[in-house]
Parts: C-alpha cells; sequence; structure tokens
C-alpha cells in the first residue's frame, strides 16, 4: 500500500513540473515573434471569416518534444 501512494505522489509531482513547464511555455510564446507565423503555416482570410492553422509551427514543436523526451528516455 506505501509504494501505491508513493507512486502516486511521484506522479503527481511530475505532473505538476510538467503543467507549470508548459504555462511557462505559453507566458514566453507571445516574446517569440516568429513562432506562428513559420512558411507553411496556413492563413485563409475573407471578409467574415478566418482560418488559422499552424502546421508547420506544429511540426517544428513536435520534433523538439520528440528530441527533449527521447534525451529524458535515454537516461
Amino acid at each position: 500500500m506505501v509504494d501505491g501512494v508513493q507512486y502516486i505522489g511521484r506522479f503527481l509531482i511530475i505532473l505538476g513540473i510538467v503543467i507549470s513547464a508548459i504555462g511557462g511555455i505559453l507566458l514566453l510564446s507571445g516574446k517569440i515573434p516568429w513562432l506562428g507565423r513559420l512558411p507553411g503555416d496556413i492563413i485563409i482570410q475573407r471578409k467574415n471569416f478566418s482560418f488559422y492553422f499552424p502546421l508547420a509551427t506544429s511540426i517544428l514543436l513536435s520534433v523538439i518534444l520528440t528530441f527533449i523526451f527521447w534525451l529524458i528516455r535515454r537516461r
């Protein structure tokens, strides 16, 4: 029973760190001018309609996060 409680405690600590990191990234994302405006991001604007799909930005973030998680798992 104690092992299960310790596992849940570690999980909650890691989850809190991950949520804090995501919050920090969201706060700093406005200060990175090129993020969200990369070539390959799809923008369609009409009179009463606007559609934005950050395709290139999503791919870039996916590659960066994959590399970071690969480094963490490698240890």
